[in-house]
């Protein structure tokens, strides 16, 4: 007789979001109900691919998630690779998955994948894809080709890097992308193909503190400066700009960010949802030659979102001056 062959142990994790949702009559819509139990019992065949650990570790809409509580999301999942998972599995909001993904990966120092997902379509809803997504999650998490790569996301049968990924449609059931680069793989017939690889560097340090705040500021026609100048005031200790096209903003945006960039950090995203911030191009004030002249920094092709996690993450760890290493 052939012995049986040994099953894999897998960590998967909940946190709310869209997927555990079902209606409330009270609520008058969906709202979080099911648990990671209840949503893998809607996919049974996932007993039969690993020894499963399961853990509801919040039911929230994934707005109200914190740095806080992903940082217990991370001790959470890397006591479950210590303890001999070959990966992580977790289900959440989709609202900000592309966020949450990132700040895990960021600090993520193992070569055991986590993958992340959820489903736009409530339980309760026809056609409802968490169970799609949660079966496809665990498919890529299994697989070896997706060791060493950090957090990935999986949603509708591709693979997005956490870097890279984006939603980009606020209620479309293909509302993830990464505009500019692609997914990195997809699934077919629950096998996953990787495209090509995605280059990742260390692990940022766990931060020591973090009670430190970040803000986020988008420019747009005639605006004033009266919030940019209240950063400092306010306690900020770094601030990112969402800017105009390639990392551009007004004449009066640019003379407030000149008297703000000696006191803290400051990066400049593009707001256009694709594309990089240029270096070398524009000489006009405002412009990304003024700006860099000023001491501020260009995100690259990192968006502003997660350009404020990882400006968050490394002032926690007093890293700030690693800031240009990290944006290309």
């Amino acid at each position: 007789m052939t012995a049986q062959k040994k099953l894999p142990t897998l960590a998967i994790a909940s946190l709310g979001g869209t997927v555990s949702m079902k209606n409330d009559a009270l609520a008058g819509g969906v709202k979080p109900a099911l648990g990671c139990g209840m949503q893998v019992a809607q996919v049974p065949e996932l007993r039969n691919m690993a020894l499963l650990v399961l853990e509801t570790l919040a039911l929230l809409p994934s707005a109200s998630l914190s740095f806080l509580s992903l940082l217990d999301v991370f001790a959470w999942a890397k006591t479950q690779i210590e303890a001999g998972a070959v990966a992580i599995v977790m289900t959440q909001g989709t609202d900000s998955l592309e966020e949450t993904a990132y700040f895990l990966d960021l600090i993520w120092p193992f070569d055991a994948p986590v993958v992340m997902t959820g489903a736009m379509r409530s339980a309760s809803q026809p056609g409802h894809d968490g169970p799609a997504n949660l079966l496809a999650a665990v498919q890529v998490a299994l697989a070896g080709d997706s060791r060493g790569r950090g957090v990935l996301v999986v949603m509708g049968d591709q693979v997005h890097a956490a870097s890279q990924v984006r939603k980009t449609a606020s209620l479309s059931a293909s509302a993830f992308e990464s505009p500019g680069y692609g997914p990195l793989g997809m699934l077919i017939e629950g096998s996953v193909l990787y495209h090509h690889a995605i280059k990742r560097t260390e692990a940022l340090p766990l931060p020591f503190r973090t009670d430190h705040r970040v803000a986020l500021l988008e420019s747009c026609l005639s605006a004033d400066v009266d919030l940019l100048l209240a950063v400092k005031e306010l306690g900020y200790e770094g601030l990112v700009i969402a800017g105009f096209g390639a990392g551009h903003v007004s004449e009066s945006w640019s003379t407030a960010l000149g008297r703000i960039a000696p006191m803290l950090p400051v990066i400049v995203a593009t707001r256009t949802g694709s594309g990089s911030t240029a270096r070398a191009s524009y000489g006009f004030v405002g412009g990304e030659i003024d700006l860099q002249a000023k001491g501020i920094h260009m995100a690259g092709r990192l968006c502003p979102r997660k350009c404020r996690i990882l400006l968050w993450l490394l002032c926690a760890s007093n890293n700030q001056h690693r800031i240009e290493s990290w944006l290309t």
